[in-house]
């Protein structure tokens, strides 16, 4: 497989598909896009050659690439993320959203108890004073 992997034509169409403005060659969607298609092209590719280890090695790293831009775009935009994440039929971006979900709701569980315990010591510190003290 050469290094570039989709041809121009297809990287073209891809570009035109997801871009965000008129001139956008490289926004966060259009690189997810092009990392999608070179990892289905690559994946077929290795049910032919299971033994192409240098093929999979870079089959890896473009999965990796593609999930921390995943990563970045649903932090910066989410409805964007939510968009392309339909659009490309991505089944990771469904592992993230129940991630980040879950990520929330333990913060929130510990805020909850974090309040708890500062309302308890401030219960503790606002004791009833005895009237027999003053």
């Amino acid at each position: 497989m050469d290094s570039s992997m989709l041809d121009k034509k297809t990287k073209q169409k891809i570009i035109n598909k997801y871009k965000v403005h008129e001139t956008d060659t490289g926004s966060t969607q259009v690189q997810i896009a092009i990392l999608t298609e070179e990892i289905k092209l690559l994946a077929d590719h290795l049910k032919l050659h299971k033994h192409d280890h240098s093929s999979r090695r870079g089959l890896l790293k473009k999965v990796g690439e593609r999930r921390r831009l995943l990563k970045y775009l649903q932090k910066e935009d989410e409805k964007s993320f939510m968009d392309l994440a339909g659009k490309l039929k991505l089944k990771i971006a469904k592992k993230m959203i129940e991630d980040e979900q879950e990520r929330l709701r333990q913060e929130q569980e510990l805020l909850a108890k974090a309040e708890l315990k500062t309302e308890e010591e401030v219960e503790e510190t606002v004791e009833p004073v005895d009237k027999d003290e003053e």
